[in-house]
């Protein structure tokens, strides 16, 4: 009876003294981009992950196709809320106009609402971080004709590394939203 007591006393104390686990964090990136757009508002829907991107834990791809994670890497944020804000953040920089996330922030109804359902994204055992998925437009607040679209957005990890991983994932959702950008621009 003692022997399942020691182990259960010795697996919380171990997890007590293991370090703090380091914090990865996108740094934003630039689009040349600048579009007119064809609505005034908009709004980018909670994203929905895959459950190996929506964890805390950078996942990554191993040669032999297994998404494996590293709890000594999490993400400094919640990696779906992460994904939303900055997509809201690129597509209203890009058409200027006003974008915001679910809920909507604003009073009233957005034109348009912006669903995006992501089934792939994790950087791939070949050096190429893969952001793949379907996102829809339709209209909440005006008549806008609904359209299904899929992407597959796939870029280069140019470095080794955590941060090399989260500049190509910035840069993933930079062209995802330069895409729906030009969906909803004139």
């Amino acid at each position: 009876m003692m022997k399942p007591m020691i182990f259960v006393g010795l697996t919380a104390l171990m997890a007590a003294c293991s370090g703090p686990s380091a914090r990865l964090d996108m740094s934003p990136v630039q689009s040349n981009l600048n579009l007119r757009a064809a609505v005034g508002s908009a709004m980018v829907r909670s994203v929905s992950l895959p459950t190996y991107a929506a964890a805390e834990e950078l996942s990554i791809e191993t040669p032999d196709g297994l998404i494996t994670s590293n709890a000594d890497v999490l993400w400094a944020d919640d990696p779906s809320r992460a994904v939303t804000l900055t997509l809201t953040r690129n597509i209203g920089d890009i058409i200027n106009a006003k974008v915001g996330p679910d809920p909507w922030p604003f009073a009233g109804l957005p034109d348009v609402s912006i669903d995006i359902r992501v089934t792939r994204m994790v950087a791939g055992a070949d050096g190429i971080f893969d952001l793949e998925g379907q996102y829809f437009v339709g209209g909440d607040g005006i008549d806008y004709p609904n359209s299904t679209n899929a992407f597959a957005v796939n870029t280069a990890i140019v470095g080794e590394g955590p941060a090399a991983i989260a500049q190509a994932q910035a840069q993933s959702l930079m062209t995802l939203s330069e895409q729906i950008a030009r969906k909803i621009a004139r």
